[in-house]
């Protein structure tokens, strides 16, 4: 059995005092997690969990155990980013990038890693949420990233705040796409095609403050990437935010309504000793940003 992985689920239990709430915190089923349970429990010979109609209580052979088992899973956690570090230095540069970038900045900024100054290394790109990329860094499996701002960034290194270009896209039939002044009230009959909340829940709160501001409090439907975006602008139901420049796809239009103010907040975020690849990141998004 893998000794690490059960008592991950051990843990877990224990942190949720409920088998389905563990199971969904370790993105799994409830029945394999209980089975895992029980197979560790009979490698240590020891019952760990009594299952109830409320929920999983630890018995005191557990409660005695729970501490020793959190140390070698955190150890664990600990091990494989030191090996991925570790592995970095054999030549390959992690980066992380919001999913909010366009795919234009996304590829500049692989290049400008792939060409930084006295480097050979591959580049290994993951495109994430921002929570999750902060958290990357942080734990070092990625060296450097470009987030969304504002973002909780403790424990990394980050740099200052650049706005970049954003634009509001509308169905091609609206009224707002042949009005030569559009106005954010006349989006109220569409919904807001937005990024999950959890991604970056200081960034999202941010912009449905901006909207709010200036008259409008749409609905919103989620979307994980700017393919959804416009697909769902294109079905004509919905308005969204985009750092994708205007191009000829049916069914949209771009509008530039109040640039500043939309602008895409993004920072560079990395460990300590990746100040080059920062350096390399920050140089894109500086010849990008709203002027």
């Amino acid at each position: 059995m893998d000794l690490i992985r059960h008592l991950g689920y051990f843990v877990a239990i224990a942190d949720e005092g409920h088998f389905g709430r563990a199971a969904t915190v370790l993105d799994m089923t409830q029945p394999p997690l209980s089975q895992g349970l029980r197979r560790l429990e009979s490698r240590l010979g020891v019952e760990l969990v009594h299952r109830t109609r409320q929920g999983a209580v630890l018995t005191a052979a557990g409660r005695q155990l729970l501490p020793r088992a959190r140390l070698l899973v955190d150890d664990a956690a600990r091990l494989l980013a030191e090996a991925h570090r570790i592995a970095r230095t054999r030549g390959t540069v992690h980066w992380g990038a919001t999913t909010a970038l366009s795919d234009r900045i996304l590829t500049a900024c692989v290049t400008a890693l792939r060409t930084e100054k006295n480097s050979g290394d591959a580049v290994s790109t993951t495109v994430a949420a921002t929570v999750d990329l902060v958290s990357a860094v942080r734990s070092g499996l990625c060296d450097v990233a470009v987030i969304e701002h504002p973002a909780l960034v403790d424990g990394v290194e980050a740099r200052p705040v650049v706005k970049l270009p954003r634009w509001i896209v509308v169905p091609a039939e609206h009224r707002s796409a042949a009005t030569e002044r559009p106005a954010f009230p006349m989006l109220a009959d569409l919904t807001y095609a937005a990024y999950p909340r959890a991604a970056n829940p200081p960034a999202s709160d941010t912009v449905r403050d901006l909207l709010r501001e200036r008259g409008l409090d749409a609905a919103t439907v989620t979307v994980h990437d700017d393919r959804s975006i416009l697909a769902a602008v294109a079905a004509g139901t919905s308005f969204g935010l985009t750092t994708t420049p205007p191009s000829d796809i049916p069914g949209v239009v771009w509008l530039r309504m109040a640039p500043q103010a939309v602008a895409l907040r993004c920072r560079v975020i990395h460990r300590a000793g990746a100040e080059e690849q920062a350096d390399a990141l920050d140089s894109v998004l500086y010849r990008e940003r709203v002027r």
